[in-house]
């Protein structure tokens, strides 16, 4: 069963790396559409609140690497 670890760990760090690039993607995107002379709040809205979604799924996986250590 601990074979499976460091492939699984492997997986969940690419998966890491491609949330944390769409996350980038989506803050390049928002910053392109507040620089518009009329930037489309409902869309920057909508990109924001997917980056946050995506920011919590980042979080979620990287405490899925980390070990729970109570001290």
């Amino acid at each position: 069963m601990d074979d499976d670890k460091p492939a699984n760990d492997s997986a969940l760090q690419a998966r890491i790396a491609e949330l944390k690039q769409e996350h980038e993607d989506l803050g390049a995107a928002v910053d392109a559409l507040a620089a518009q002379s009329r930037p489309d709040q409902l869309r920057i809205m909508r990109l924001k609140r997917r980056k946050l979604a995506l920011r919590d799924q980042i979080v979620a996986l990287e405490n899925r690497l980390t070990p729970d250590i109570i001290a």
